[in-house]
């Protein structure tokens, strides 16, 4: 029986979850092949779309696990997309992919399948600012990039010149910003937690650092191992189906009545969850993978 043949999309095979995988392929006896994203030429032609990696034709892929930086979102969903016209199994597509990575419009899915999330708002330049603020439950509030990672930015503001300065400036830049409720409770801290298929196979409390509000990894956050209880899997497990994402971490604040779901992400490091948990996140993402058809 030949082995199966297992594509990740990486920037970069030294990166930690990216060595990871490739440590779970080899173990279960498959045949796993890292490509650079970036250097993957999409063929189009009438006899069938071709993909060339570094001048070579691939072929034979049993599956493929993106691992798209959000700085080449937009190329990194195109190499996606062609791979799925390919009959190429992925594990995340590309347009959930790019729902995960717009937080707005992944907001609205989620309030649309009934999920608790924060009150957002987004406005275009010109728009009152005092409305925006009071639509969402008043000051402090989170001010987010529509399309940033690793807690850049986001920002906290707490009174009306902050909003507007902060405001101004993004908008001054052509950014596109929105506004959401500031979870007093969870002030400094969430809940990442790893779906892969049907299940939750890990989960950590994070913890900001200390003068702090972002309890993100990459910004001196800690991650503690967390029973998750059944309510906060459910949730999890809804969110990914309603962005349509079968690997993902979805970001929880653990609010005054429940989960309340802040954001998913649709290329989930996972060193300090295999650490803080002792489990084989790597593995289980694997397994999913080859188990696709």
């Amino acid at each position: 029986m030949a082995r199966q043949r297992l594509c990740i999309l990486s920037r970069k095979k030294s990166l930690y979850s990216t060595r990871r995988l490739l440590e779970a392929a080899r173990a279960v006896r498959a045949n796993p092949m890292v490509m650079d994203t970036l250097r993957c030429a999409l063929v189009v032609t009438p006899e069938g779309n071709r993909l060339l990696y570094r001048g070579v034709e691939v072929t034979g892929l049993s599956a493929v696990i993106p691992r798209i930086g959000a700085s080449i979102t937009t190329y990194g969903m195109a190499v996606v997309s062609h791979l799925e016209t390919m009959g190429v199994p992925v594990v995340n597509p590309a347009p959930a992919i790019a729902r995960s990575r717009d937080k707005l419009r992944c907001l609205q899915l989620l309030a649309q399948a009934r999920l608790d999330v924060p009150r957002t708002v987004m406005a275009a330049q010109g728009a009152s600012i005092k409305y925006l603020v009071d639509s969402i439950g008043g000051l402090p509030c989170i001010i987010k990039l529509l399309r940033g990672t690793q807690g850049v930015g986001v920002m906290l503001a707490d009174t009306r010149a902050e909003v507007e300065t902060i405001l101004h400036t993004f908008w001054g830049l052509g950014q596109d910003v929105c506004l959401q409720e500031f979870v007093r409770e969870s002030r400094g801290r969430d809940v990442r937690a790893l779906v892969v298929g049907d299940e939750v196979v890990g989960a950590m409390r994070r913890q900001a650092r200390q003068g702090e509000f972002r309890s993100n990894l990459h910004r001196g956050g800690a991650g503690t191992t967390l029973q998750l209880p059944d309510e906060y899997q459910s949730v999890a497990v809804r969110a990914a189906k309603a962005i349509g994402l079968s690997v993902c971490g979805v970001d929880l604040l653990e609010g005054r009545d429940g989960p309340r779901v802040m954001e998913l992400n649709s290329s989930p490091g996972f060193e300090g969850l295999e650490r803080a948990t002792g489990k084989d996140i790597a593995g289980a993402i694997v397994a999913h993978a080859l188990a696709l058809r």
